[in-house]
């Protein structure tokens, strides 16, 4: 059984990474300003604050409510396939030009990813327009309600939008953007006011924090110790708490720190929570991961890798390792004939034997870039009538299954991931509010546009819609005013 709608041979090149003269903006070893709030770990120490730096100062609690061990939320069981809606066809991997997506799933407008052209959508999709669902009432059926021969329908990106890593791409796609006619020191005196005298003006808060990019916040900081001698996060944690300290002091930490302290915390102490591993490791350019690994160094004193050596172990402990070393090729150009000869090798290493294989899928997984992978993924589906997805979770279980699931749904459509991640961290009785946080932050200026998209699209609700409902206060005004609702 072959792919609907995609062509077995021919690829077109996709944007190169990283953008030609784009250099990294993360400080030398050692040299790394350390952020404000958050005590030093193994040994690390809190350097002279530079004038662009990061001023600092007091503790940060330790996060709570991270799911339980136990794999990827919502993962299918062995055999079953995720239910993801389809996305408009486009050049490339999807369907040949003209050519019909996937079967029964709406088809959103196709965009346009750092630099490249919008592509032009087939109007409706299918003749005569937008073809229904096939489930009633238009309701996405669960991950076991699929047969498992069939091929999921996880959302397809066009080649364009697997180009997440672009300066471009995360000024286009991202909620939050850089503040025209920015002013340091005029924010740091509206926060100086909104937290002066008796009580709080927590609005006012919002509308500085929610609208600046993390650069802006970190001069911010800046300036507000240089104005008024003071640190800015802690009167910020002496007028907050709970959750909605937990998200301001995540907002004002340097994108590449607050990765790395989120993996610390993860593996600190009894116990490993690992889908956080996971969900950064494995989900993260090469460029990020090597400045993760140094800021980890430079501010917790310890190595990345000798870390979860020690915290994790087997085909998972060599999958991180694998991951933490950030060198996944990133060749944007596909070789269908490479496809073709892994997809071979996975099948013999796993369906097409007794037992599995399991350092093959390691060094395919970790090794290939996401468009290549997405290409085997085609040419698996055609060579084994059966999907990869649904193979992997035949084969592995546990948390190298959610690791390896983890790969090869980004290859399909980061955003529609995170999308499912989000979900899950509401979906329930409680919520998952560090997962919440850590998601809507890291992804706010980068590709929450389309993850709210793909949110709409997989559950028939907007992500705006399912925050208000699971949470309340300050806290919910926040984290609306940064999704953008």
């Amino acid at each position: 059984m072959s792919y609907p709608g995609y062509t077995p041979t021919g690829y077109p090149p996709f944007p190169g990474y990283p953008p030609a003269g784009q250099e990294s903006s993360f400080p030398p070893p050692g040299q790394y300003p350390y952020p404000s709030g958050f005590p030093p770990m193994g040994g690390g120490a809190y350097p002279p604050a530079p004038s662009s730096g990061y001023p600092g100062a007091g503790g940060y609690p330790a996060p709570g409510g991270y799911p339980a061990p136990g794999g990827y939320p919502g993962a299918p069981q062995p055999g079953g396939a995720p239910s993801y809606p389809g996305v408009l066809p486009g050049q490339g991997f999807g369907a040949p030009p003209g050519g019909a997506g996937f079967s029964g799933y709406p088809q959103p407008p196709s965009q346009s990813y750092g630099g490249g052209p919008a592509q032009v959508p087939v109007p409706g999709g299918f003749p005569g327009g937008p073809m229904p669902s096939q489930y009633p009432g238009g309701q996405t059926p669960y991950p076991s309600q699929i047969s498992t021969e069939s091929f999921p329908s996880y959302p397809v990106f066009s080649p364009i939008s697997l180009d997440y890593s672009s300066e471009l791409a995360t000024v286009a796609q991202g909620t939050i953007r850089p503040a025209a006619n920015f002013d340091a020191m005029r924010d740091a005196e509206i926060l100086r006011k909104a937290m002066k005298g008796f009580g709080t003006d927590e609005q006012a808060i919002i509308d500085v924090v929610a609208n600046r990019s993390n650069d802006q916040r970190q001069k911010i900081k800046a300036a507000f110790k240089t104005m008024y001698g003071k640190d800015l996060i802690k009167d910020l944690k002496s007028e907050l708490s709970g959750n909605m300290e937990e998200l301001i002091l995540a907002l004002f930490m340097p994108s590449t720190y607050y990765d790395a302290w989120s993996l610390r915390n993860a593996m600190k102490g009894a116990g490993t929570q690992e889908r956080v591993l996971i969900e950064i490791l494995c989900t993260r350019t090469n460029q990020e991961i090597r400045e993760i690994v140094r800021c980890y160094q430079s501010e917790f004193g310890r190595d990345l890798e000798k870390d979860i050596r020690s915290d994790t172990s087997g085909h998972f402990e060599r999958l991180l390792v694998s991951m933490c070393q950030g060198n996944r090729d990133e060749n944007q150009n596909v070789n269908p004939q490479m496809a073709q000869e892994d997809a071979q090798r996975l099948y013999q290493a796993g369906e097409g034997r007794l037992g599995t294989d399991e350092s093959c899928f390691n060094m395919i997984l970790a090794t290939r870039s996401f468009p290549q992978l997405k290409a085997t993924m085609e040419a698996y589906s055609r060579m084994a009538n059966r999907d990869l997805l649904s193979s992997v979770g035949r084969e592995f279980s546990g948390n190298v299954e959610s690791g390896l699931k983890t790969i090869l749904q980004c290859a399909l459509n980061r955003p529609a991931f995170f999308a499912e991640r989000l979900y899950y961290s509401m979906k329930g009785a409680g919520t998952d509010d560090s997962t919440l946080v850590r998601i809507v932050v890291t992804r706010s200026e980068i590709d929450l546009v389309q993850i709210k998209q793909m949110f709409s699209q997989m559950y028939q609700k907007t992500l705006g819609t399912m925050i208000a409902s699971d949470t309340s206060g300050d806290y919910r005004r926040l984290l609306l005013a940064i999704v953008g609702q």
